[in-house]
């Protein structure tokens, strides 16, 4: 699937929690979004049912999940011309790009203390 028309644009959500288990039972009781398993250890769910694709995944030692921001996924096409964007417009990267099913993504700082994402196929 191409995603060239949402390049740069906020594409997706991330919620850290103590039990993906109980956060899936909870929205989908709550708000009726559903998911897509994958592991223990992450779910996902999807704009049709939550207006904005995301997942839930299990917080990581020493991370609360009651302090920790969601984290906010932007989309390009091209990841390290947005990697050296991001660079030259004064920001960090924090976590390099990795693999994941369905794609490649890097996060990156702000500059201002806001961690964000950002994906490609």
């Amino acid at each position: 699937m191409s995603h060239s028309g949402d390049h740069h644009k906020i594409s997706y959500i991330e919620f850290a929690v103590t039990s993906v288990a109980r956060a899936k039972q909870f929205y989908s009781s709550a708000f009726a979004w559903s998911f897509v398993d994958y592991g223990p250890d992450y779910a996902s769910f999807t704009a049709a049912s939550a207006g904005i694709d995301g997942g839930v995944r299990t917080a990581k030692s020493g991370e609360s999940s009651g302090t920790a921001a969601p984290l906010i996924v932007l989309y390009s096409p091209n990841l390290e011309a947005t990697e050296a964007a991001i660079v030259a417009a004064g920001g960090s990267i924090v976590v390099p790009t990795f693999s994941f099913p369905g794609g490649r993504r890097f996060h990156f700082s702000d500059g201002a203390g806001n961690l964000l994402a950002v994906w490609s196929e």
